[in-house]
């Protein structure tokens, strides 16, 4: 109780010992704004799938950070505007995340894994904007068909992943989870690891094939199963046949991984946590089923993604409940004498 005295080692008698924060006890607010801040970052994920699958990514044209050489573009076209808006919320989401940084600095001691985990989402939300600023400068946008920007996507797609599963650590931790433990739990460590990677691969082909959908649109279900299977047809289209294989693959794996990591650690959170990512499963791949039936209409495209994104960001999150060493709850009379309590 603060002003009583203490015998404290390095504090001398008579004198009030001073607070101490539990290094463990969660920083509610810190926390609710790392959690917001994900959120965030799903939506303007989102938002740029939205400027690629309308073709608006040249709409400042091979202009960065300035759009069309201009700093706020007069009389802006409608591919402008979203390109623009794409870019205000990126930078947004950019400061942000400096913000977590600073914050976690400040309010986490040296060393502390939400330190860490904010630092290195910062240094992944920077690549972010450093590989989109190259798709722009390098005009791998718009109607490019080029295998340079097949990387270029794919590379941004593995950074978005591990940017969203960084973000999601640095608010589990902040919310009071443990830090990973690999040690001892290589069948929980292996369980999880192949559907992660798997994502990965998922992911991969599932941007190359949203990319084939905007380039190379088919005009009915009948021509597009028939442009699938064509000889010769670009490597953006031949993937569309081999993504649902992948996807039904890796949803499967995921649901057996969520069984097995139940069985071996039988907590409360692995249980929520892996049930949410199977019942997102089952959603991502009717997702994807209606949007192949309905020939990609833009706005299922991006419910496919943020779902493909809360997939991942629920199997991290199932991965780090599984492996965390949660930390004892800082008790309510830590800070009370010996003789003060009962």
């Amino acid at each position: 109780m603060q002003g009583e005295m203490w015998d404290t080692p390095g504090v001398p008698l008579g004198l009030p010992r001073p607070p101490q924060l539990h290094p463990h006890r969660p920083m509610r607010r810190f926390a609710r704004f790392a959690w917001g801040l994900l959120a965030y970052d799903v939506a303007v994920v989102a938002w740029g799938a939205y400027v690629r699958a309308t073709g608006s990514g040249a709409g400042c044209g091979a202009h960065w950070p300035l759009c069309n050489g201009e700093v706020i573009p007069r009389s802006p076209r409608l591919e402008t505007m979203v390109e623009l808006s794409h870019r205000l919320t990126s930078g947004l989401a950019l400061a942000l995340t400096v913000v977590l940084l600073v914050w976690a600095l400040r309010a986490y001691p040296r060393g502390h894994v939400v330190r860490r985990g904010a630092v290195v989402t910062t240094v992944l939300m920077m690549g972010e904007a450093l590989i989109g600023a190259g798709l722009v400068l390098f005009q791998l946008v718009a109607h490019d068909e080029s295998m340079k920007r097949a990387l270029g996507v794919c590379l941004h797609l593995c950074n978005t992943f591990l940017l969203l599963g960084s973000t999601a650590l640095t608010a589990w931790w902040a919310s009071g989870g443990g830090r990973l433990r690999l040690r001892g739990q290589r069948a929980v460590a292996w369980t999880m690891a192949l559907p992660l990677a798997a994502m990965f691969l998922v992911g991969i082909s599932g941007t190359v094939t949203a990319l084939g959908d905007t380039l190379f649109p088919p005009t009915s279900l009948a021509a597009g199963f028939a442009q699938d299977f064509t000889p010769g047809m670009h490597l953006f289209v031949r993937l569309r046949a081999i993504h649902p294989i992948l996807a039904a693959s890796t949803g499967a794996a995921i649901v057996l991984a969520g069984g097995l990591v139940r069985a071996l650690r039988p907590s409360r959170a692995v249980r929520l946590l892996s049930r949410g990512a199977a019942l997102l499963v089952v959603a991502q791949v009717a997702a994807g089923l209606l949007d192949v039936a309905l020939l990609a209409p833009v706005w299922l495209q991006l419910v496919h993604l943020m779902l493909a994104d809360c997939v991942w960001v629920t199997l991290v999150l199932t991965t780090a409940s599984a492996l965390g060493v949660v930390p004892e709850p800082a008790r309510e009379d830590a800070g009370e004498p010996a003789a003060a309590r009962p």
